[in-house]
C-alpha cells in the first residue's frame, strides 16, 4: 500500500513538473531575434507576437507594448512563447467563454497575422481569415484554445 501511495504521489510530482523548460542559452538566442533592431526592448512590429503569447500566459508588461529583456527573458523560462500541441479532432466544439480579443492572441501567437472576420460560430468555435507566411489561411479557434488553419 506505502509503495503505490509513493507510486502515486511521484506521477503527481513529475505530472506536475513543466515539460522541458526553455534553457538560457535558448531564451538568449530567442531574444537576439525578437530585438531585431537590438535597441535593448521589442517594440512596435517586434512585440506583437510575443505580447500575444505573454497575454495567453496570462501574463503582463510594465509597458503596454514595449517588451524589456529582463520580462522577455522570464516569459520565456516559463515557457510563454512555446507554440502549444493542437488536440486531436480540433477545432472542438463546446461552449467558448474566450473574447473575441483573446481569440485574435491565440492566432496571432501562432505566428499568423492580418487577422479579419472573426466571428464565433453556433458550435463556440472562432473563425476568421488571417495571413500566414503571406498567403490567406482560415483559422479556428476552439474552446480549449487549439489553433488550427487550413489554406484557401
Amino acid at each position: 500500500m506505502k509503495k503505490m501511495f509513493a507510486l502515486a504521489a511521484a506521477a503527481v510530482m513529475v505530472a506536475g513538473a513543466p515539460a522541458f523548460a526553455a534553457t538560457d542559452a535558448e531564451c538568449q538566442e530567442m531574444w537576439k531575434k525578437a530585438d531585431a533592431n537590438t535597441d535593448g526592448n521589442v517594440s512596435g512590429g517586434e512585440a506583437i507576437r510575443y505580447m500575444s503569447f505573454m497575454r495567453v500566459a496570462g501574463m503582463t508588461v510594465a509597458t503596454e507594448g514595449t517588451i524589456t529583456q529582463t520580462e522577455f527573458m522570464n516569459a520565456c523560462k516559463a515557457d510563454a512563447y512555446k507554440v502549444k500541441a493542437v488536440d486531436a479532432g480540433a477545432p472542438l466544439k463546446g461552449s467558448n467563454s474566450f473574447t473575441e480579443a483573446q481569440a485574435r492572441d491565440r492566432i496571432i501567437a501562432q505566428g499568423m497575422d492580418n487577422v479579419t472576420g472573426l466571428t464565433k460560430d453556433g458550435d463556440g468555435i472562432w473563425r476568421a481569415t488571417a495571413q500566414h507566411a503571406g498567403k490567406p489561411v482560415q483559422v479556428a479557434v476552439d474552446y480549449k484554445g487549439n489553433v488550427v488553419m487550413a489554406n484557401q
